[in-house]
């Protein structure tokens, strides 16, 4: 089977809502639209705005110039108004009333790192900048999170390039190594839940468990996002390109995990899902490690922050949530010392914080992983809440408003910010390396390219932009457009 570089990207929706002269926090699709309206500032899309009249932006913006590739189509209450920014090559956009970020594409899960947190800074931004212009009374409000603990969620998905050929195993064939993909996807929460106060959709109550998305996955696979939701999704939307090299690529649209602000769980999401993938790609495929009900696997793992319950293998051994991902880990280990895992960038960084984390998890020393993993961090901050505060349980208001809270994007109100602050994350990346990412693309994939033809043509002259093209409008009635594609 052809080996591909492992090429990242992710599309991050956004729980924004507007509170409205204290009547409470009602999400709507209005919030979103002041704030894709700040994103650049231009002023052509004022029209996105329901209410334009005390909304007049002046033109610039923090970000930079930004195209939209279906604005002059009309509204479209599933995905519309996207922007590509010129700064980095990235995109946001709206979909079903919540805020989309975009990264552009990253090679290594340290730039995935750095181009989400650099997305975040500018949803935040923009956030501020839509306030400022807001009456009294009026305030919008952006979380990075999936659950609005109501019975909503929204999705925080990851994009990896892979052959073709893998896809096709997936969801034409679907081969063991699907089965295989899926136990590793349900057992990796262990390191890439943000955790939760309470259960949604129709699930018992659990004081805290350790994913927001795991409560709403009902079926194994389907090309379904907001109802019965799959663990795989199986839309053929490769976005790598036009005509013959499609039929070599695709893209794998991981819509199961959550969306996390530590830098470890972001890391770790990327970095692992890379190399488990390069690993199937090469022709690795362990049964041993299937699981006998994936749904309930995740079920079982996800209600128990303790990790000590158990789940069925296909073969009818039972093992823990990290006992299952450690014979992933040292699978993968042997795969990297036999030299296979050139396609994935620090795979030897990856695989030595992944056996690191799991041995930690397997011996629960939960302590030692507060600053790295959002579950973790976040279970530890509401312990301390509660053992504080006696007159609180798992159930009160207070601690599922402090749950809320930790995803705030306002640094001023957001308890992840706080932390990280005070020194309390590990950091894989810097503050330089994240204000880079908001200014500039990665220098080697095509949002490069992308980012840069952006900067050189007139806006007036972009008829449209998407990830494998941009086409400019015709510079003589009668003439065609000019169509660059990556």
């Amino acid at each position: 089977m052809k080996r591909i570089a492992k090429i990242l990207g992710a599309d991050v929706e956004l729980g924004n809502v507007l509170e409205h002269h204290g009547a409470g926090a009602i999400p709507n699709d209005q919030a979103a639209r002041l704030l894709l309206a700040e994103i650049d500032g231009v002023p052509g899309h004022r029209a996105l705005a329901p209410d334009p009249a005390p909304f007049q932006y002046a033109s610039g913006g923090y970000a930079g110039a930004a195209w939209s590739a279906n604005a002059a189509s009309g509204f479209d209450a599933q995905d519309w108004g996207r922007k590509f920014l010129d700064a980095t090559g990235g995109c946001f956009y709206i979909d079903l009333g919540h805020l989309e970020a975009c990264i552009p594409e990253v090679r290594s899960a340290r730039d995935f790192v750095a181009a989400h947190h650099a997305n975040l800074r500018l949803a935040r931004a923009a956030c501020l900048r839509a306030n400022e212009r807001l009456e009294p009374g009026r305030r919008i409000v952006v979380m990075a999170n999936n659950s609005d603990r109501l019975g909503q969620s929204w999705g925080g998905h990851l994009n990896v390039l892979v052959s073709r050929d893998l896809w096709s195993q997936f969801f034409d064939r679907m081969y063991p190594s699907l089965f295989v993909l899926a136990a590793f996807q349900v057992s990796s929460i262990v390191y890439t839940g943000q955790g939760k106060v309470g259960a949604e959709n129709g699930k018992d109550w659990v004081d805290f468990q350790l994913t927001q998305r795991g409560d709403f996955f009902e079926c194994l696979a389907g090309e379904q996002t907001t109802y019965r939701r799959p663990i795989f999704n199986m839309r053929d939307e490769a976005h790598v390109g036009v005509g013959s090299s499609a039929c070599d690529l695709a893209r794998l649209h991981v819509i199961f995990h959550d969306t996390t602000l530590t830098h470890g769980s972001n890391y770790l999401k990327a970095g692992v899902t890379q190399l488990v993938l390069a690993m199937l790609e090469s022709g690795w495929c362990d049964r041993q490690v299937v699981l006998a009900d994936p749904l309930e696997a995740l079920t079982v793992w996800g209600h128990d922050p303790d990790l000590r319950s158990v789940a069925p293998l296909a073969d009818g051994r039972n093992v823990t949530a990290a006992e299952h991902q450690q014979m992933f880990a040292a699978a993968a280990r042997r795969f990297v010392e036999a030299g296979e895992a050139e396609h994935v960038p620090e795979a030897k960084h990856i695989l030595s914080m992944w056996q690191d984390t799991l041995s930690k998890l397997a011996c629960r020393n939960f302590k030692s992983l507060a600053r790295r993993l959002d579950w973790v961090m976040k279970r530890t901050l509401l312990e301390r809440l509660i053992d504080r505060n006696p007159e609180l349980d798992w159930r009160s208001d207070a601690v599922r408003a402090a749950d809320l809270l930790f995803a705030n994007l306002d640094p001023a109100e957001g308890l992840y910010w706080a932390i990280e602050a005070a020194g309390g994350v590990e950091r894989l990346v810097t503050e330089g390396d994240i204000r880079h990412a908001m200014r500039e693309p990665p220098a080697d994939t095509r949002a490069w390219a992308r980012t840069h033809l952006l900067r050189q043509v007139a806006r007036d002259d972009v008829e449209s932009v998407n990830w494998d093209e941009i086409r400019l409008r015709a510079g003589m009635p009668g003439s065609a457009a000019t169509v660059i594609r990556f």
